[in-house]
């Protein structure tokens, strides 16, 4: 019963962006520029702050990474696996190829300050902006090779990338960071999940993709059961901590990131079919998601 009421608040705050969008007459634009102010300034105030504010040595963070590039490879892994499974569409695969590995930051760090550790957020935080480099490449990779020279442009300017570079280095430096500027990255990033969440329930769309349901049933299955599974075994032959196994649990088992279907349609793929995708993925989430802390 803990669990549920641990991730409860985070699908109340989905559940509320989708009925402000739908019942209660916001503007789509309005989230479009809210989920911008999000990436580019609130979040990643959130990666350094968390990042900052608890001491880190570099032999177990090494391990970490390690364990987290392990996470990430076998998700990308499970997503092509799905091209002998499944034999879908290759255009249809290649969209919601994100779908398997891709995950919600802004859920995965909000549901890290729950967890009986005190270190936990900081502990996610240095995973999601090691992770979201790799997760970009394999998404764009997907969907068209040809793309890679603007990807690596976009990466070395990417925020969450510079934040959490920044944030390692002040870190494992011990370089102080000035009161002032601690606080107010404090409130910027107190802003960032609450406002990261509800522009995820306004992203919620059911329409579409019927004729992949195979398809969909792999990624889904792939991102919220078997990554979860894997991440699991690779935990256990790393010897992680407890602390830092259910934190990199909890990393792989929460739903792709609302920004998955954005990618998809501005490199020319299904967006819709990716946007269903994700979105039945968030809303089972909510079932397998306590499973998985209740192991923890």
């Amino acid at each position: 019963m803990a669990v549920i009421f641990l991730i409860l608040p985070d699908f109340l705050l989905i559940a509320l962006g989708w009925l402000l969008l739908h019942r209660f007459g916001f503007d789509r634009h309005f989230f479009v520029q809210a989920e911008k102010l999000v990436y580019f300034v609130l979040f990643p105030a959130l990666l350094f702050h968390s990042i900052t504010r608890a001491p880190m040595a570099l032999g177990s963070a090494t391990v970490l990474l390690a364990a987290t590039l392990g996470v990430m490879l076998g998700g990308i892994a499970l997503a092509w696996l799905g091209r002998v499974v499944v034999r879908p569409d290759a255009g249809a695969h290649a969209a919601t190829a994100q779908c398997a590995f891709r995950f919600n930051s802004y859920l995965a760090l909000s549901l890290a300050t729950g967890l009986d550790w005190a270190e936990a957020q900081a502990t996610m935080a240095v995973i999601l902006g090691f992770a979201v480099p790799i997760s970009n490449v394999g998404a764009v990779h997907a969907l068209a090779s040809r793309h890679g020279g603007r990807l690596w442009r976009q990466l070395a300017v990417n925020p969450f990338v510079l934040s959490t570079l920044a944030a390692l280095a002040v870190n494992l430096l011990q370089i102080p960071v000035p009161q002032v500027l601690d606080r107010a990255l404090g409130g910027l990033g107190a802003c960032a999940i609450a406002l990261g969440l509800l522009c995820v329930g306004a992203t919620l769309s059911l329409r579409g993709g019927r004729q992949h349901a195979a398809l969909m049933a792999w990624m889904i299955s792939a991102k919220l059961l078997l990554l979860p599974l894997w991440t699991l075994a690779l935990a256990w032959l790393m010897q992680l901590s407890a602390m830092e196994s259910a934190v990199l649990l909890l990393f792989s088992a929460v739903p792709t990131s609302s920004a998955a279907h954005v990618l998809a349609a501005r490199m020319g793929g299904d967006g819709r079919l990716v946007a269903v995708t994700m979105s039945l993925g968030t809303l089972l989430s909510a079932l397998t998601i306590p499973v998985w802390l209740g192991l923890v």
